[in-house]
């Protein structure tokens, strides 16, 4: 696989506020994404889970189904007891021929609770990385045998949110599990993306794109708010509207084949979902040719 650019259609319809283009119809979120020029979409909630309707929803539009994000639970069960959870999401993304599987630890998460402000995120002891490290590497290791990586989501909100949180991870987990770079969420978390690149070339197999305002991001800092607020109020948007150097975060990935998948959730009535689309594409294909990687 080379480079492929590809979508997740939080950007037409969120899953975290489903109220935030909740009247977009699927067949419009993938009508727009085609005339984009994106050949791939990850699941959302609007997506059937059955591998025929699934084929049939995407075929229309030209689309291959990219992954799906899974919401873990390993801080409260073994890996046999997350495999089995798993088990109908694995089989779709393998059906659909999908080769990585997106993970978050979600068990203790706030990104999903408005009222819950980013300062009250759950921390990871230090003591406690090497069993969750363990549990998640024996997860790994099982998809890995049927052919699908798991590629682990930072996620601010959550256990694995900062630059630090993000070393400790991959420091505690086995040669299977591989990681997810997200910009956006990098950049939010403190961390800069082009460093992460750098020091994790070696086991980032799917990239996620969107950038940050910081404007909005030091207000959120300043006043509090939690992840949904701050969202709300335009923390994210698309490639090459914010703050983030793509042209570097892209040369510290040198020889990266895969997915880059445009992910950058706001709110679709203040953000026009096909002409924030438009402009993100258009700005991450121009900074992958920058970078030599397309």
């Amino acid at each position: 696989m080379t480079i492929r650019i590809g979508a997740n259609p939080i950007g037409w319809s969120n899953d975290d506020m489903r109220e935030l283009g909740g009247e977009t119809s699927l067949e419009t979120c993938l009508a727009e994404a085609r005339d984009v020029g994106f050949v791939g979409m990850e699941l959302g909630h609007k997506f059937p889970r059955e591998a025929d309707a699934l084929r049939a929803a995407l075929a229309p539009f030209g689309m291959a189904c990219v992954s799906g994000w899974y919401s873990a639970e390993l801080l409260l069960r073994d890996a046999e007891a997350e495999l089995a959870a798993l088990r109908p999401h694995l089989d779709l993304l393998k059906a659909m021929g999908s080769t990585v599987l997106v993970f978050a630890e979600t068990s203790n998460a706030i990104h999903g609770r408005i009222n819950t402000p980013l300062s009250r995120r759950p921390r990871l002891a230090a003591g406690d990385w090497a069993e969750y490290g363990r549990r998640i590497s024996q997860v790994a290791e099982a998809t890995l045998r049927e052919g699908v990586r798991l590629v682990y989501h930072h996620h601010m909100g959550t256990i694995v949110q900062s630059g630090a949180d993000i070393d400790a991870f991959m420091a505690a987990t086995g040669e299977a599990v591989h990681l997810l770079l997200d910009t956006g969420h990098a950049t939010w978390g403190g961390a800069d993306p082009a460093a992460l690149a750098r020091r994790h070339r070696a086991r980032i197999s799917h990239v996620h794109a969107k950038d940050v305002r910081a404007d909005v991001m030091a207000r959120a800092a300043a006043e509090d708010w939690s992840f949904l607020t701050s969202v709300l109020n335009g923390v994210y948007t698309v490639p090459g509207d914010g703050m983030i150097d793509y042209v570097s975060v892209f040369k510290a990935l040198p020889g990266y084949s895969g997915w880059v998948v445009v992910e950058a959730e706001q709110d679709p009535k203040e953000a026009n979902p096909l002409a924030y689309a438009r402009m993100g594409y258009a700005n991450l294909v121009r900074d992958l040719r920058l970078a030599g990687l397309m």
